[in-house]
């Protein structure tokens, strides 16, 4: 079906048609009802309770039926047969009549975990969209919790549960906003919209943002939710709405839509992009609306403005690829719903959900009675999924029952297929069943219904389960928030037939019809492309003192000193917030970020005083990170754009939700485990399994040690602490091809752990070992030698030259690659030139993503002295000979072709070199005994489950402040010397100026921030590293600054402007004046208060468009 019938069927043709009741079923005896009622418990609503709210007139007519009533209904329902015949489950056996039908109730898209790094993904969105293959979709991620609701009947959820104070809040608001939007129809409204949604099986999900569920980066000045997606689950895979279609149903309904934003040109997307880099720092909603509102090719704002309703603390924005006709889509609807009216406005609604919940404070269940029964009964007139949680588990037999059963749909085959795989392969996810109330009525020993929820209990299960899609495409996504309603059964053969027969026929439409490679015109790889764009000014309240908290409290004000600082990552020479470096040819200033991370310690220490032993809970912690965050920001302005906003604090503790259990933040069902924040990366812990293989291997170079180690590995006493025999193999010493030899030996001994000791260097090997784990059913454990790395090789200078220099003390090596061998540097480059392109980030990355862990063998002292100059020397004209050879010869050995004598001049200055600096390169490198150690703890804890997954993300928090165009300092100083050696006033000006240690780097300003604004700085966004002619005709001087004044050219035939009045290049200023001074050389030169010196004929230059940023490098 297309996009337009789709929205159409959605949103013009279904009419509303009233519900027919169902005839009420009456107990079976006084006694049923009596042991019914008492298994409610709290939730039994009559006139003698603690709080009843006063009834307000918004809801008529047969729909203001008091809540007691619909209770007194719901207690006919003959519960009974669940609670008095718990052994229905234990006697339904599974036979050949037996059949399962699964149909999802509930889901949110699926978690997609990006395979590249967000500057690849960044690079990837902007080639779609130039091709015109895509539009870029951008919309708000408002701070709050997943909400999901499927009518009445179909249930509310939280993200990993139902029937708890999330899901009431939910209830709630989402009720409480057809108010405020129908007015004197909401009750009638409500029941049309349950009724639509149940009789179309369609799910709404939204970002639920209360005051009254804990905090996240602000709490929000008003409870409210947005709608962030709509999905039909009525026939088969869920089919997600595009995001027009989403803004149409909701504005059908007047249900609260996001802001969201359109970009579908090559300039637009990379304004965009340079945007957010210039406001990643201190962004706040105000001035990321406004900048994203001037640079997009549509906006499209959401009901709820988020400045009103939250704050201006913007948790961050996501970024996703959509179909290219997502624009021309969005303009139709647009102007074909109008921002509907709201009714409501004004109307007194009765109590709001603060005051609902500060006057039951006595517990959970209080809480969740009070908000349903003021919810009323037109909106949600069955309170069955708030029933006693224990009398709501099912034995988790029903699991395997519905695993046994034949599926009844093809719907129901898909969902086994996805739970039998993630059980085989041990996924951390919980599969957990409960009675489904709803159904009580036609429970019986032949038919019983359940509800299952699918929770991930870590984002490894979801990465894990990606890499099973790519081998077996037809695998349904694994989605976030997965609820499913299960119905066991028995058929007659009749029944039995018709299933076969429907079965088939769904199967061949399946197989005959379109293609599922591509979603909306795009390859699956691209339709999943999204990446999470997050701001400082949030993740300083959330990352840094509230994931914190219980270091702080557990460990202490030094562990939790050395967390902050592992967040902000700084180096030594940052710690004064004046300090200045060079980094890519960029003057670069340490944020102050560094000056507000330092503050938290005192402050840690006054609120672990305060509270003593007990720990500030995380849904509070805004009660005192809020006052230090004002007073921290009324210290300067630059303080001030860093905290982005505070000294706005709503009070919670009077009227914050009771939560159970544990619970955390999105109502999950199990008990909430201690975590230990030691990094910033979730802590994951997959263990392997002992009746499965293991395979460590050894991306790295000769000379990093494998041999050795796997020697002292094979010998440890206890092996890696399990009794799985381990076998190390040397590819050395085995004939043929290596990697089919593993799988050989991992088939004849598949709980083994195998040493490959072989180095396994780039993603053809890789995916060999992929495939022999996934054809095997073991794991395997990259194990690299630990390296700073360079931008382009994973392996630093001194770690190669540590390798080269073990390998030539070699004596009789096996693989003949030892002292004796005559080209020990040429195959060393080689092998060094095999991990060529990739940057250490991005070589770990790869390797965690490919295979879920890493362990890192220790190589050098960290305070080891720099790399003599000697050696860096022979080393850079190695790998230049290297690329001179191999860019005419390719792969031809280095005693052969036309450097023969370059290749044998090189191999004697390397050795000589090494052997010199002998005493040096055995003084750096760390203890081989300490390497083995630390190796073999870390391969333990992967066996034993106790592994954290490292965190290796590593971003520029930096604040791009201006755009500019570099000029070549060569090429000015050149012109300087000329004009000095031409002119005598230029002479006389530039004789007692240090030009040289003063003129570092030249540019002409194109938009600075401040001045110009953020989209002026971002439209630039679309040149950027490219080249522009500046032509440098005049050279304006006073005795405290001077400037060239320069006229830019064309890129791809667009004249460049600069959004200065006067484009010119600083090349001076004197002591205490600012370089921006230089603007008002034109004025005083008019005034006779400057000179002018004319460059007759003018100097052409060529330029790069380059944005200038201000920061450090910390890791988050």
């Amino acid at each position: 079906m297309s996009q337009k019938q789709r929205r159409g069927s959605g949103n013009r043709e279904q009419k509303w048609q009233p519900k027919t009741k169902p005839n009420p079923v009456t107990s079976a005896s006084a006694s049923v009802d009596e042991a019914v009622t008492s298994k409610l418990g709290g939730l039994s609503i009559s006139d003698g309770q603690v709080w009843k709210p006063k009834s307000y007139g918004t809801v008529t007519g047969s729909n203001a039926a008091s809540a007691a009533d619909v209770q007194t209904e719901k207690k006919n329902v003959d519960l009974s047969r669940i609670f008095l015949n718990p052994n229905l489950l234990e006697n339904f056996k599974v036979d050949n009549s037996t059949y399962s039908l699964a149909q999802i109730r509930a889901t949110f898209y699926p978690k997609f975990e990006n395979e590249k790094s967000d500057q690849e993904i960044r690079i990837r969105m902007t080639e779609m969209v130039s091709k015109g293959l895509a539009t870029l979709e951008v919309s708000l991620k408002h701070s709050g919790s997943l909400f999901m609701y499927a009518g009445n009947e179909g249930g509310a959820y939280a993200k990993n549960s139902f029937g708890n104070i999330y899901t009431a809040v939910g209830v709630f608001v989402l009720g409480r906003m057809f108010h405020e939007a129908w007015g004197s129809k909401a009750g009638e409204k409500q029941a049309q919209f349950n009724d639509f949604i149940e009789r179309n099986r369609i799910c709404i999900s939204m970002e639920l943002v209360t005051a009254v569920l804990g905090d996240h980066g602000q709490r929000p000045r008003e409870d409210y939710a947005v709608v962030t997606a709509v999905t039909e689950l009525g026939n088969g895979k869920p089919k997600f709405y595009s995001t027009p279609e989403v803004i149409a149903f909701c504005r059908k309904w007047r249900l609260p839509t996001n802001h969201v934003w359109l970009f579908s040109t090559r300039k637009s997307v990379t304004s965009f992009f340079a945007a957010y880099d210039l406001l990643c720092e201190e962004g706040t909603a105000t001035s990321v609306c406004r900048a994203l509102d001037e640079v997009a090719d549509i906006s499209a704002p959401g009901s709820k403005d988020h400045i009103k309703v939250q704050g201006e603390i913007l948790e961050g924005l996501v970024a996703r690829i959509v179909s290219h006709e997502s624009s021309k889509h969005m303009e139709e609807v647009l102007k074909d719903h109008p921002p509907p009216p709201a009714d409501g406005a004004g109307m007194d609604l009765g109590p709001s959900l603060r005051e609902i919940c500060a006057a039951n404070r006595l517990d959970e269940k209080q809480q969740i009675k009070a908000l349903l029964q003021k919810v009323g009964s037109s909106f949600c007139p069955d309170h069955s999924d708030w029933y006693d949680s224990h009398s709501r588990n099912a034995d988790r037999s029903v699991l395997t029952k519905f695993l046994q059963a034949h599926p009844a749909d093809y719907s129901t085959a898909k969902l086994q297929e996805m739970i039998c795989l993630m059980k085989e392969k041990r996924f951390p996810a919980a599969f957990k069943c409960y009675h489904n109330f709803h159904k009580a009525e036609s429970m019986s020993s032949d038919n019983l219904f359940y509800k299952m929820v699918i929770h991930v209990h870590s984002d490894s299960g979801f990465r894990r389960y990606q890499k099973e899609m790519r081998h077996k495409p037809g695998l349904w996504p694994l989605y976030r928030g997965f609820f499913v309603d299960v119905n066991l059964f028995k058929a007659n053969n009749e029944r039995a037939a018709g299933i076969a027969k429907s079965n088939n026929d769904i199967v061949g439409h399946v197989n005959n019809g379109s293609s599922t490679s591509t979603i909306d015109g795009l390859a699956n790889e691209d339709a999943n492309l999204m990446i999470k764009l997050k701001f400082l000014t949030y993740k300083l309240r959330t990352f840094l003192i509230r994931n914190g908290l219980s270091i702080l409290f557990k460990d202490g004000p030094a562990a939790y000193r050395a967390y902050y600082l592992r967040f902000g990552a700084l180096q030594q020479e940052s710690r004064e917030n004046s300090a200045r470096c060079l980094m890519n040819g960029n003057v670069k200033y340490v944020p102050l970020a560094f000056v507000y991370i330092s503050s938290l310690n005192s402050r840690a220490v006054y609120i672990q005083r305060k509270c003593g032993n007990r720990q500030l809970s995380s849904a509070i912690y805004l009660s005192e990170a809020e006052p230090f965050l004002e007073q921290y920001a009324k210290r300067s302005p630059e303080n001030q754009a860093l905290i982005g906003s505070a000294g706005n604090l709503i009070k919670t503790e009077d009227f914050l939700a009771v939560i159970e259990g544990g619970m955390d933040e999105e109502g999950d069902l199990a008990t909430e485990r201690e975590e230990a924040a030691a990094s910033l990366s979730p802590s994951v812990k997959d263990t392997i399994q002992k009746k499965e293989g293991l395979i460590v291997f050894f991306p790295g170079i000769p000379g990093c040690a494998k041999s050795a180690l796997c020697k002292e590995l094979l010998n440890t006493p206890g092996g890696l602490g399990d009794d799985r025999p381990v076998q190390s193999l040397m590819g050395d010493l085995i004939k043929g091809r290596y990697w089919p030899k593993i799988a050989d030996e991992h088939r004849k001994k598949p709980y083994s752990i195998i040493l490959a000791d072989k180095n396994a260097p780039n993603e053809e090997v890789w995916k060999q070992i992929e495939n022999m784990c996934h054809s095997t059913r073991a794991s395997a454990v990259p194990v690299i030698p630990d390296s700073e790395g360079t931008d382009s090789n994973p392996f630093a200078l001194d770690a190669l030259a540590v390798f080269m220099f073990r390998v030539l003390q070699r004596v009789n090596h096996p693989g003949n690659l030892d002292k004796s061998s005559p080209n020990v540097g040429y195959v060393m480059l080689m092998f060094y030139h095999l991990y060529d392109g990739k940057s250490r980030k991005y070589f770990e990355d790869e390797l965690v993503e490919r295979f879920g862990s890493l362990v890192k063998i220790p190589l050098l002292k960290p305070d080891r002295s720099p790399l003599p100059a000697s050696l860096i020397s022979v080393l850079e004209e190695g790998i230049n000979l290297y690329n001179l050879h191999t860019k005419r010869h390719g792969r031809l050995e280095s005693n052969k072709g036309s450097y023969v004598q370059e290749w044998a001049k090189w191999e004697k200055k390397l050795r000589d070199t090494l052997s010199a600096n002998a005493e040096y390169l055995n003084s750096i490198q760390v203890p081989f005994e300490f390497a083995v150690q630390q190796v073999s703890e870390q391969l333990r804890k992967i066996a034993k489950g106790d592994y954290t997954i490292p965190s290796t993300e590593k971003r520029k928090l930096g604040t791009v402040v201006f755009a500019a165009v570099d000029l070549p300092l060569a090429e000015i100083q050149g012109l300087l010397n000329k004009l000095s050696g031409m002119n005598s006033k230029a002479e006389a000006f530039l004789e007692d100026k240090p030009m040289d240690n003063f003129l570092r780097k030249a540019h002409v300003t194109l938009a600075h921030k401040k001045s110009h604004g953020v989209s002026a700085v971002a439209s630039y966004g679309l040149y950027l590293h490219r080249q522009v002619p500046v032509e440098l005709n005049a050279l304006l001087f006073t005795d405290k600054m001077a400037a060239l004044q320069a006229q830019l050219g064309s890129i791809d035939d667009e004249k460049m402007v600069s959004k200065n009045e006067w484009p010119h290049a600083t090349i001076w200023t004197g002591e205490g004046v600012a370089p921006k001074e230089a603007n008002t050389l034109p004025q005083l030169l008019s005034e006779g208060k400057a000179t002018v010196v004319e460059i007759n004929p003018p100097l052409t230059v060529s330029g790069t468009v380059e944005t200038i940023v201000f920061s450090n490098d910390v890791r988050v």
